[in-house]
Order: C-alpha cells, then structure tokens, then sequence
C-alpha cells in the first residue's frame, strides 16, 4: 500500500486558485483549451464569463453552494494539520478523513483548543461531506473515485459500526395545527405566521418552498416559485424542485379560521404586498414589512415555538419535545393526516414513489394488507 503522505504530482494553485480558495477561474480553463478562435476582446469576454459564472452558481442552490464550500474548508485544514496535499485527490487520504471523522479524533478549531477533538460525526453527514468534495473535485478538473478501495471499504465499516435508524421529526397533525394557531397572535406578525402554517401543512411544502415563493409570477425572481389565487377556490402554487416545475393545488378550509386561501389574501392584503417575496421579515414595530425574503429558518423556528406553546406531545420531557418538531413537521402532518388515497398524497408531496410517501406517514394502517391471512395462516 502506498504511503499516503508521499507528495502526490503537484498542480497549479496559486492564491486565487488553490485548494483552499475559490473555484478555478472560467478565463484560466478556457485558456488551457488549447488551440481555440482568437480570444474576444477584454470587455466582450468579462460579460461573458460573468454570464457564464452567473448559469454555473444558479446549477444548484445556495444552500448546497454553502454546504460544499464549508465541506471543502473542513477537508483542505484537516489535510494542513496533517502534512497531507488536498490536490489531486487521494483515494487513501479520503479514506483517513472520514475515519477520522467518524471517530471524533479531528481537532476542533472552532473552540481555539489544538487539543480539542471536534464531535464524530455522523454517517448521513460523512456521505454528505463526500458528496461535497466529490463535487468540488469534480469543479477543479480532478475527479474523485468514491468507488475506490481506500474509500469505499472504510465508508462501509463506518455504516457497518456507526449507523443509526433515521430520526424522524414529529408529525404536525391536524388537530396539533389547530391547536398551534391558537397560539398566534392577530397582529401583522401573527397574520403572516397563520399564512405560513395554513399553507405549509396544507401544501405540504418544505421550509425552502414556502420561503421562497412570491406573491405573483416573476421571471427574473430569485425565488423558487409563486402563487396564484382563485376565488372561492382556492390557491395553485407552482414550485420550481429538483427535477423541473410542478403544480400543488391548495383547496379550501373548513372555516375561514382554517383556511389558507383566506390566511394568504389577509396577509397580503394587512402586509401590503403586490410583487416580489410573499413571506417576508417585519421590523420591530411590528408595522413595517421588509422587502427581504424572509429565512427558512423562520418556519423551523415558528413551528417549534408554536408546537410547544400548544401542548403538542405534553407527555414527553421538555427536553425531548424540543428535538421533536421542525419544519418538516408540516410536510409530514399533511401525509399522516389526509384521509385520501396514498397516490394523491404522493403527487402533493411531488415524490417519485410511493415508498418516499410512506416514510412521511407517521400515522396510517400498516397491517391493512395482511399477507400472513392471504397466505392461508
């Protein structure tokens, strides 16, 4: 086996454009293509690579962008630490990062402690972090082999040992929302945090969903959707996901204490709101509307406080309710609670398959198929 710390072929990184820094800049590589047409002028080429760098950045969120960049920071300091290159990717180096992160033996420098040994993570996050550096490899012209010995081998033994059952959060049901708007106030903060509950659990949308719809069809809009009302109807939200565009179709509440429709129009009417973000931050006068889009932390935050205010799940230790509930816990509300066919759920939810609907059902007949009777048991 080779030793992981011979220095691998060095590459080009300078300051600008080194392992520890940004991308490659789009002018080096189209410089490096070798024989091309007699390059633009300076002015006409700078638009381009602003425009070109502009399509890369929106090619995936910026919550994913934020994730990769700090995986990539945790991998190229641990590699200072211990004497090893970042570039080109080693398979066995790889493969000492994540033992060591499964361990708990990588040194936290967030505490100022060079002794301190950060927490070992977990194995949802040490797949996370390679698919973070697979990708930034991937940017840097220098693929990565996750199918490699080195790591594949120790990412199984990491499985193998470390794994847990998935923690699911708390369903929000149906009773528990009603019981959570109660908590709200009739303010315009309380108006807009109705809105964004009715509309979360009946769409069964995620955080990132709600926050990033806008009250009307913008296509130069940063968001991730929008809205649009039909009278004594209801509201068709059309969200842009992962695979392409779909259609959720928001019907009518019960009463119009229930309802989203009515929740939406009330807080755009009270929050005077025409274009641009529908969900947005409110100054501490609790009069003015920002014209920012609001966190998705927000609706992390809103449901939790909401959840607690409420007596959701009183048996259980404060403690242990605290972990509980999350944004998340609208979306798996709405599959728990609909007394509707599954197919119908599913195509809510947008998920490609029955089964990734099933796993958001925390309440439904399980033992409604009985092979053990069909079998003649």
């Amino acid at each position: 086996m080779e030793n992981p710390r011979q220095k691998p072929a060095k590459i080009d990184a300078t300051a600008d454009n080194g392992p520890d820094g940004d991308l490659p800049d789009i002018l080096d590589l189209v410089m490096e293509m070798g024989s091309s047409p007699p390059a633009p002028p300076p002015a006409r080429l700078k638009t381009l690579v602003e425009t070109a760098t502009a399509y890369a950045k929106a090619a995936s969120s910026e919550n994913t962008q934020d994730a990769y960049a700090k995986d990539w920071r945790h991998f190229t300091s641990w590699c200072r630490r211990e004497g090893f290159d970042p570039l080109p990717p080693s398979s066995q180096v790889i493969g000492l990062y994540i033992g060591a992160c499964a361990s708990g033996s990588v040194i936290d420098t967030a505490v100022g402690d060079p002794k301190r040994s950060a927490p070992a993570l977990s194995v949802a996050t040490i797949e996370r972090r390679l698919s973070g550096l697979a990708w930034n490899f991937t940017q840097r012209g220098v693929p990565m082999d996750r199918a490699d010995r080195h790591i594949s081998t120790v990412l199984a033994g990491i499985r193998r040992k470390h794994a847990k059952p998935p923690r699911q959060k708390e369903a929000v049901l149906g009773e528990d929302l009603l019981a959570m708007l109660e908590t709200v106030g009739h303010d315009l903060r309380g108006l807009r945090d109705r809105a964004i509950l009715l509309l979360g659990f009946a769409g069964g949308l995620r955080r990132s969903e709600i926050v990033g719809l806008d009250v009307v069809r913008d296509d130069h809009s940063d968001g991730a959707g929008w809205i649009e009302i039909f009278p004594d109807q209801g509201v068709l939200v059309t969200l842009r996901g992962k695979t392409g565009w779909r259609e959720v179709e928001v019907g009518l509440g019960a009463s119009d204490q229930t309802c989203p429709l009515v929740a939406l129009e009330t807080w755009i009417r009270f929050g005077r709101i025409a274009r641009g973000p529908l969900f947005r931050r409110i100054f501490k006068d609790n009069k003015t509307v920002d014209v920012e889009r609001l966190s998705d932390k927000h609706v992390a935050r809103l449901v939790k406080r909401t959840a607690l205010a409420a007596g959701v799940r009183s048996d259980l230790p404060e403690g242990e309710r605290e972990l509980l509930f999350a944004g998340h816990s609208l979306r798996a509300g709405l599959a728990s609670s609909a007394e509707i066919e599954e197919r119908y759920v599913q195509k809510q939810l947008g998920h490609a398959s029955a089964e990734m609907t099933r796993k958001y059902q925390r309440r439904r007949d399980r033992f409604r198929t009985n092979l053990t009777k069909a079998s003649g048991l």
